[in-house]
């Protein structure tokens, strides 16, 4: 049978680790692999004589492995993982060094048989009631899946509705082909099961899961609100809260650090909050995803962004309006509750489905080994691979150790040359700069030396490494080879999944956490980033005589002050160049091949690099240009397109009348336009109360009210004057008494605010480049014209 995993887990037998694998088989049915291991670790053979008195209960042999410093090791293993958890410690008390020993049963299993998402298996089967799955298959033989294979999962959407007091209303699901709401009444209703009590809805909610034994249950918000009521229901009516495929207690993880989700772990399935999916910025990257655009995270604001459709109650009352329907108890009112609550069951699944967020997660498993619930883990997604490598190539990986940086890594290379508007500006992207540093440059755990050694590769910051391929070079071509694949074949979903696991190389070398960290090792994809980017602006300015005005880690702006007829054949020109030059260059200096390749991305008819803001127009001294802040012009299939990079119309700080500003005045200044009339005249509506619904602040709650004790922000005092929350993002508005909330507006909006704070900030960002400033061109009496 070809399968694909879902959920992977160990557990101690009679004495004996045993893994379980979880998942959806090719025939549709559920399955659960058992397979016994004997769990393992290394310690480099020197120690064991030191060690020998812990090691007597334990099975020991030698192997031909070693190090990444070339020390053998020997392998240490016992059928109870408890305890060789036990061991691992006591060996780290006397300073001894294992290798791998915090790699968890069911991760060494995975990795030891090279498994990834698909998978195959061989064997006979059996049911059993009291497993939740349609197959169970004892020590069967698994191994990888090598052909395509897209798994069809099964997805459940839950939401609830309850009192103020907790007291439950109704749980909606919503499935492919079901949909179903419990609710506590005696009324019948369309798509609705009547219970009587609480109690019962209860029982029936959990029923219904375990008979529609899905492999992902999501919901929006679903962890931190809905999981949480129904564990203290169920805890309340003393049911066990077990939605698994194995008997055994749901365990949630709440969070209240902003930074981090919440999550849930229910045996044998993924649990996936839809919000917090849309939320990463792993996702929001995504080709499915990456051109939607939603005020806040509110399920209302998303569905209306992605479906185009919402919720049938929306508005900041409707917890009021939900009471209300429920309490009349009328039939009526009880329907629309029901289609209300499985209306926000089904629009979290269809964005789930919109968005393709569970393809992503599954074509991440597929090259990773992770499953879902680790989908932008970074540093588990390297580890899962480099450990198997490494063996491969007869090496152990060090157990990691959690860690502080002392130093700091260092950053891209950013060169601004000065402030101003440039024409027909072509603009040069290194492809996937950083994984091509490391395949040119041979940059790896295992080819890293301690000291220079003959025909060793030198990097700027002085790391060197064993001119040889590594095994990071070789895990990034072959992940370059299948995502050339699948731009080939257009799987755009497959090329992003790729792409971002290669990315987060350089990040995952860099941090503490992981076990392979090294910051000589790290910084030395930095600084040949750094040298590569410096070098290459040097080369075209030296063989085109065009100025290089801008750079950015990986990218060159050249200002070429043709037309655009002129400038777009250069640009082949250019790359090709670039690319030729780093062939020998490489080939001289290192004795490498490059895998280096510069790309033509785009060409700006005008570009806006602002100044560095100034306090006053006295302040000579802020004369330089700012970094990773511009504004340019592109003409994309014969029309106009303002691209907008770290300037106010894009962060979510600013009001919508100063975004609005800022596009239009760069839209004038790129057309040569005059300003000034335009300037007075956006004053002029902002005074005239013309732009209202345009000076409406959005900004997210991190922590609890009470909690901001040292100061308190302007959304903060807005909220104080709620009676109380919907929502963790406060829209407020500024008046002549302060912060107020939308919903509770007392005063006159403060007009003076806005023009001060918002509009002059962003005018002056543009009239400083002619020698102008906001307050000179509204001094009385004094006509001023730009153009």
């Amino acid at each position: 049978m070809k399968a694909f995993i879902v959920y992977s887990d160990y557990d101690l037998i009679e004495e004996k680790t045993y893994v379980k694998l979880y998942g959806r088989l090719e025939s549709g049915e559920s399955f659960v692999t058992l397979n016994q291991i004997k769990p393992y670790f290394f310690i480099k053979e020197k120690d064991e004589k030191e060690a020998k008195k812990l090691l007597s209960k334990f099975e020991v042999e030698k192997t031909n492995l070693t190090t990444f410093k070339g020390e053998k090791v020997i392998k240490i293993s016992h059928n109870n993982y408890q305890e060789l958890n036990k061991l691992s410690s006591a060996l780290h008390e006397k300073s001894i060094d294992t290798y791998e020993s915090d790699v968890k049963p069911h991760s060494r299993f995975i990795m030891d048989d090279n498994l990834l998402g698909n998978i195959k298996i061989e064997g006979e089967y059996e049911t059993n009631p009291e497993v939740r799955v349609d197959r169970i298959y004892k020590n069967p033989k698994i191994s990888p899946l090598k052909e395509d294979y897209h798994p069809k999962l099964k997805i459940v959407s839950i939401d609830t509705e309850s009192s103020k007091d907790n007291g439950l209303f109704c749980i909606g699901i919503y499935t492919e082909n079901k949909k179903i709401n419990i609710m506590v009444t005696d009324k019948k209703l369309q798509n609705t099961i009547s219970c009587k009590t609480e109690e019962e809805a209860l029982e029936k909610f959990k029923s219904e899961i375990i008979k529609i034994d899905p492999d992902i249950i999501t919901g929006w918000n679903m962890i931190d609100f809905d999981l949480v009521l129904l564990q203290e229901l169920f805890k309340k009516h003393k049911i066990p809260f077990d939605l698994g495929r194995q008997s055994g207690n749901a365990r949630l993880r709440i969070e209240n650090n902003f930074f981090k989700s919440s999550s849930a772990d229910i045996s044998g399935r993924q649990v996936l909050d839809a919000m917090n999916l849309i939320k990463d910025p792993f996702i929001q990257e995504a080709p499915s995803i990456k051109n939607a655009e939603f005020e806040s995270y509110k399920l209302e604001d998303v569905s209306q962004a992605i479906l185009k459709t919402g919720k049938l109650i929306s508005g900041e009352n409707r917890h009021e309006e939900i009471e209300r329907l429920y309490k009349s108890q009328s039939i009526q009112s009880l329907q629309k509750l029901s289609d209300y609550n499985l209306m926000d069951c089904e629009l979290a699944y269809k964005i789930l489905e919109k968005t393709k967020i569970i393809d992503l997660a599954i074509e991440r498993s597929q090259l990773t080994g992770l499953q879902f619930e680790r989908l932008t883990a970074s540093i588990a997604a390297f580890d899962s691979l480099y450990i198997r490598y490494a063996r491969e190539n007869g090496l152990v990986s060090p157990t990691t150790k959690f860690g502080q940086k002392e130093e700091r890594i260092k950053g891209g290379y950013v060169y601004s040359s000065k402030p101003g508007i440039y024409r027909n500006v072509l603009i040069f992207d290194f492809k996937s700069l950083y994984p091509s540093i490391i395949k040119t440059f041979n940059i790896d755990p295992s080819s890293y030396l301690e000291k220079k050694e003959k025909g060793a590769i030198e990097s700027p910051n002085k790391a060197y490494f064993k001119n040889t391929q590594g095994i990071l070079p070789g895990i990034i071509a072959q992940l370059h080879s299948a995502r050339e694949k699948a731009k080939k074949e257009h799987r755009e979903l497959s090329s992003y999944a790729i792409k971002i696991i290669m990315n987060s190389f350089f990040g995952v070398l860099a941090s503490p956490n992981c076990r392979y960290f090294n910051l000589d090792m790290a910084n030395a994809i930095t600084h040949f980033g750094q040298m590569i980017i410096k070098l290459t602006a040097e080369e075209i300015e030296k063989h085109f005589k065009f100025k290089i005005i801008y750079s950015d880690t990986d990218s060159v702006f050249i200002e070429t002050n043709l037309n655009k007829e002129k400038a777009n054949p250069l640009s082949k020109e250019i790359q090709d160049y670039i690319n030729n030059f780093y062939k020998k260059y490489t080939k001289e200096n290192y004795n490498r091949d490059s895998y280096l390749e510069l790309e033509f991305e785009k060409q700006y008819l005008s570009l806006m690099i602002p100044q560095l803001r100034i306090k006053a127009k006295e302040d000579k001294e802020e004369t330089k240009a700012a970094k990773k802040r511009y504004a340019g012009l592109l003409e994309v299939h014969g029309k106009e397109e303002l691209e907008i990079t770290g300037l106010e119309a894009i962060r979510g700080d600013w009001t919508e009348v100063a975004q609005d500003f800022q596009k239009e005045i760069l839209m004038k200044v790129f057309h040569k336009e005059e300003i000034t009339s335009f300037i007075k005249l956006y004053i002029k509506k902002i005074e005239e109360g013309k732009l209202d619904s345009k000076l409406v602040y959005r900004k997210s709650i991190r922590k609890n009210l009470d909690e901001y004790t040292k100061t308190t922000p302007p959304h903060v005092k807005a909220a104080r004057k709620l009676p109380h929350l919907d929502s963790s993002i406060i829209e407020y508005v500024i008046t002549i008494d302060g912060p107020e909330p939308i919903q509770k507006l007392k005063h006159k909006i403060d007009y003076n605010h806005y023009i001060e704070k918002q509009i002059k900030p962003i005018a002056n960002q543009v009239l400083i480049l002619f020698n102008k400033t906001f307050d000179e061109i509204f001094q009385k009496g004094k006509q001023t014209k730009l153009f």
